[in-house]
């Protein structure tokens, strides 16, 4: 395997090696400076290819690049920008936008170490609100993130919606590559399999397989290991059956959710963020399902003009001239004369 890259080091005579933020089985994550853009702080990830072969190398930089150009496309707030792809001494990179925050596997833990309970079920809701959006905006570009966990999910500091962080669509695709074209027992035995295990769905698993549903479903595994404090493997059984409801107390409404995102066939879960959105959208009577989240309640503000001192003050006025005409009316000369034929239906109220 390629050696790791020391501090100091200038790839592609602009990025500076900052330090090593991450390592998995496909390469490395490093926090760096863009010298091109006055040092402003950003990322690059990379992959590692295991193999000498020069020919395979190439190949793999060709595929690198295309599925890079994908990724470039992506512009969503929530969604760390994809800068540029670079090759460096046979080096693959990803440049990415730096986020400064925590991710929610950090946050789940500071949680439960200083206040000794995990996330509550209107938490989980305004969460999954929160993340569902950026699933159905990438699905709709034919985009699978395949890798979603509680470390790929963030929250930036000073700020309040999350963040989807490190897709791994590049990685599926270069592993693809190498365990068709390469010996090279990591790739042979691994495949094309990216994603984590606990948090990725059977069929990402046994087959390399993966669906918008795939992402889903593991969405579903994030939202009960906040729920309940615990890790994926403690959550389910020997038959490998979810039993997640054992550990914590939600609503029927949240849990038939849950356990749709979480069926172990893709055709049973649900299709898209957009369904599941439309369900927990469903579950507050009190919203007009045609009214915009973001806007208040009319009705409640109707309420509330209604209370203000000026409307009480002209219903007072209007109850005292009320009075006053009712007064009139009794002492009226037509009132005391039945012979006239006059009926007072009080005009003026």
């Amino acid at each position: 395997m390629i050696s790791e890259i020391p501090a100091g080091t200038l790839i592609n005579n602009r990025y500076l090696i900052n330090k090593l933020l991450g390592q998995g089985g496909f390469g490395r994550t490093y926090l760096a400076f863009d010298k091109h853009r006055f040092g402003e702080t950003c990322v690059l990830k990379e992959f590692v290819p295991a193999t000498n072969q020069e020919e395979i190398i190439n190949k793999s930089k060709e595929l690198f690049e295309r599925e890079a150009k994908v990724l470039y496309q992506i512009e969503h707030p929530q969604i760390p920008k994809f800068l540029a792809s670079v090759t460096d001494n046979q080096r693959l990179f990803i440049v990415q936008e730096y986020i400064d925050g925590k991710t929610y596997s950090q946050i789940l833990c500071d949680r439960i170490s200083k206040k000794g309970k995990a996330f509550s079920e209107n938490e989980i809701k305004t969460w999954l609100q929160g993340i569902l959006p950026i699933l159905e905006y990438i699905h709709q570009r034919k985009i699978i993130h395949r890798d979603i966990s509680l470390d790929n999910i963030m929250l930036p500091d000073n700020k309040s919606q999350p963040v989807l962080i490190d897709f791994g669509v590049v990685k599926e695709k270069l592993t693809q590559f190498f365990s068709t074209n390469s010996n090279n027992s990591h790739y042979s035995l691994q495949g094309s399999v990216v994603g984590k295990i606990g948090y990725s769905p059977p069929e990402q698993l046994r087959l390399g397989q993966c669906y918008p549903s795939s992402d889903l479903y593991a969405l579903g595994v994030c939202a009960i290991v906040l729920l309940t404090g615990r890790m994926p493997y403690l959550l389910i059984d020997e038959s490998l059956n979810w039993q997640w409801q054992r550990y914590t107390n939600v609503s029927k409404a949240l849990a038939k959710i849950l356990d749709k995102m979480l069926a172990e066939k893709p055709s049973d879960r649900f299709q898209s963020a957009n369904e599941i959105l439309l369900e927990l959208s469903n579950q507050n009577p009190s919203q007009n399902p045609n009214q915009n989240p973001n806007q208040p309640n009319q009705s409640g503000i109707n309420q509330f003009i209604q209370k203000t001192p000026f409307n009480i003050f002209k219903k007072q006025k209007l109850n005292r001239n009320r009075k006053k005409l009712t007064q009139i009316h009794l002492h009226s000369p037509l009132r005391a004369n039945p012979r006239h034929n006059y009926t007072h239906k009080h005009q003026f109220l």
